[in-house]
């Protein structure tokens, strides 16, 4: 059982909150030492702005602390980092293996801009085999594992989980279906018609039939595939011998299903039940781990790992920053293999170790097979680096030429581009997209619903009013959570979906909030709509076209095309939802029961609105308080 850390977080040195203001990064440091003990923890160290700006553990919190008081014997990042420090927080722990894996959760909750980050740290997908029933089901799961039953994974995507299950379910035909639709059917599904369940919804099969194949896809996600095959040949050959070939087909279906799963596990190796193979390389002033997974001796697949903050970190400094926090949220397999020996490499096995719950080994092979399959790994991720690069490099030089075409200053790190859809002014809706250096940012993307529109304040369908309000609402709150523009997400570049009033609208907007300064530009298609004859609109510049060929022009068509797919998208939905709700709703007192006898009587909510008092009293459940209710909501009390 795990040991919760000593949290003890020390208070700052005497006069330290006056002094942080006037002291340098050394001095306040200094001050720290006489309170320190020597004993394990983990340490953060704070910047003026309040935000953490490195997170580190030690075995000795004085020993590690004490190493930066002198600056001229560090590397210039550290030294710059010790130079920006105001203040400092301690927490010590029981052991220093605890305080590895606490150093591992701080950085990956805090985000200190001076530590090696994981990115991308998605959660993998699992199959679970559910224990809470008497009939199990088999299902990819992915999140907390709080479901009762088996996990068998982790596997590198939802792709290879699906690919697996596929071949499963013809080998072991369990149910996928939910519970509730299990309870509910009464005749079996398509999956029993193609061989891929075997209907116990029905009881189109034993329980103890049932059982027995539940038993033996766990025996065979958990490595033991030699037994079930044989097992289940032996019962062909006894099928066969009985002239019951319909059986021994079934039994030699299975067993070819079986086949084929493992037949994809090009990469394998014998012997290497539960482990993970991680491989880092550098190039270009950027790293890229890959992943391989390995369970039972299967290959589950693998995923790439882009660490930011590791240009001036070695190899091994970025694979050992990686494991922590990496499986901060992910249980450790038994075996770690590394294309690079780490420090410490025994205390991360101890932390692992700890973390598991079982005995973690944490190696680098110099040979033989599992020195093979590092090699391989090796490979994938010199492949993936490049690829990386190679696209970083093209997006670099397309922001580069968007910034020669609109004279910016220097290539844009953000660009937020905008647009408007509504049929009619109907379901009037704003949408923003954002884009930089390394794609397309998805989640940074924003919907709006033009409440001005809603409220009848403008014109139905003024596009102009609905992109005054969409800037004005994005950018009065930016101001409002950032008024000293400090925060990475202002953007380079605003790109208007419209022509010369679109542009006008904007530049109005944003200079009514003082923000006259941001550079914006409107993207129109050219005459007939003619996509590739495109006309831009910039304050202060008649409207000019790009090359036609101009590989940014085709970049900013992208950028434009991606705003209206997703305003656009924003709008049918917006549109569906409208389609199911009635005039009906919005009268008080009338629930679904009696709204459904009001449209059964008159037909449409439109000939409820058109009806006599005396016609609405002869509905069922409508009295004369109701009627009345009802034909001044239509007739504004009159």
């Amino acid at each position: 059982m795990e040991k919760e850390p000593a949290l003890r977080q020390d208070a700052p040195p005497a006069g330290a909150e006056g002094e942080t203001a006037t002291a340098t990064g050394p001095e306040v440091i200094a001050g720290y030492l006489a309170g320190l003990p020597e004993v394990p923890g983990v340490y953060r160290m704070i910047g003026r702005d309040g935000n953490v700006l490195y997170v580190g553990k030690a075995k000795n919190l004085r020993k590690r602390v004490t190493t930066y008081r002198k600056p001229g014997r560090l590397e210039p990042r550290v030294a710059r980092m010790v130079a920006e420090t105001a203040a400092m927080e301690f927490i010590t722990t029981h052991t220093e293996a605890e305080a590895l894996l606490l150093e591992a959760n701080l950085i990956k909750k805090l985000k200190p801009h001076y530590n090696i980050l994981l990115r991308d740290d998605k959660s993998f997908p699992y199959i679970l085999i559910t224990g809470d029933s008497d009939w199990p089901r088999i299902m990819k799961y992915r999140g907390a594992r709080k479901e009762a039953g088996e996990y068998f994974g982790p596997f590198a995507s939802a792709g290879a989980v699906n690919q697996t299950l596929a071949a499963l379910e013809r080998a072991f035909p369990l149910r996928s279906c939910s519970d509730s639709i299990f309870a509910s059917r009464t005749r079996p599904c398509l999956q029993y018609q193609i061989k891929r369940c075997s209907a116990p919804c029905v009881a189109r099969i034993a329980h103890e039939d049932y059982a027995r194949i539940v038993e033996e896809a766990r025996d065979f996600l958990a490595g033991r595939s030699r037994r079930v095959q044989d097992g289940l040949d032996k019962k062909m050959r006894r099928a066969s011998e009985a002239l019951d070939y319909e059986k021994a087909a079934v039994f030699r279906d299975r067993i070819q299903a079986m086949t084929q799963i493992q037949a994809r596990q090009d990469v394998a190796v014998a012997g290497l039940d539960a482990a993970d193979v991680i491989a880092v390389h550098q190039a270009g002033n950027a790293s890229c781990i890959q992943v391989f997974f390995f369970r039972a001796g299967q290959n589950l697949g693998n995923r790439s790992y882009f660490p930011s903050q590791a240009k001036d970190a070695e190899a091994a400094q970025v694979l050992a920053a990686f494991l922590g926090q990496f499986y901060d949220n992910k249980p450790p397999p038994k075996h770690v293999l590394l294309s690079h020996r780490i420090p410490d490499a025994g205390l991360m096995a101890q932390a692992l170790s700890l973390k598991a719950g079982h005995k973690v080994t944490v190696t680098r092979p110099e040979r033989g097979a599992k020195r093979k399959l590092l090699e391989h790994a090796l490979t994938n991720a010199r492949e993936a680096l490049g690829r990386r690069l190679s696209e970083s490099a093209t997006q670099r030089k397309l922001l580069e030429g968007v910034a020669q075409a609109f004279g910016l200053e220097s290539a844009p790190e953000r660009i937020e581009v905008y647009d408007n859809s509504h049929v009619s002014g109907t379901n009037a809706v704003g949408a923003m997209i954002v884009a930089g250096p390394a794609g397309f940012t998805k989640n940074a993307y924003r919907k709006f619903t033009v409440r001005a529109a809603t409220a009848g304040e403008i014109t139905p369908g003024d596009d102009y009013g609905m992109m005054r309000e969409m800037l004005h609402r994005r950018f009065s709150r930016a101001l409002k959570e950032d008024p000293e523009r400090a925060s990475p997400n202002w953007p380079d570049l605003l790109l208007i979906d419209g022509g010369a009033g679109h542009l006008n609208v904007a530049v109005e907007t944003l200079a009514d909030l003082g923000l006259g300064d941001l550079a914006v530009v409107a993207i129109a298609k050219g005459p007939n709509r003619t996509a590739g004859r495109e006309r831009f609109f910039q304050a202060g510049r008649t409207a000019f076209t790009l090359k036609p060929r101009d590989p940014v022009l085709y970049f900013l068509q992208r950028l434009r095309d991606e705003a209206h797919r997703f305003a656009i998208g924003t709008h049918r939905s917006k549109r569906s939802k409208a389609i199911g709700q009635s005039t009906l709703d919005a009268i008080p007192g009338v629930g679904g029961k009696r709204k459904r006898a009001l449209l059964h009587h008159f037909g449409s909510a439109r000939s409820v609105a058109g009806a006599g008092l005396d016609d609405l009293e002869k509905v069922e459940g409508i009295s004369r308080t109701v009627a009345k209710k009802i034909y001044d909501h239509f007739h504004g009390g009159r």
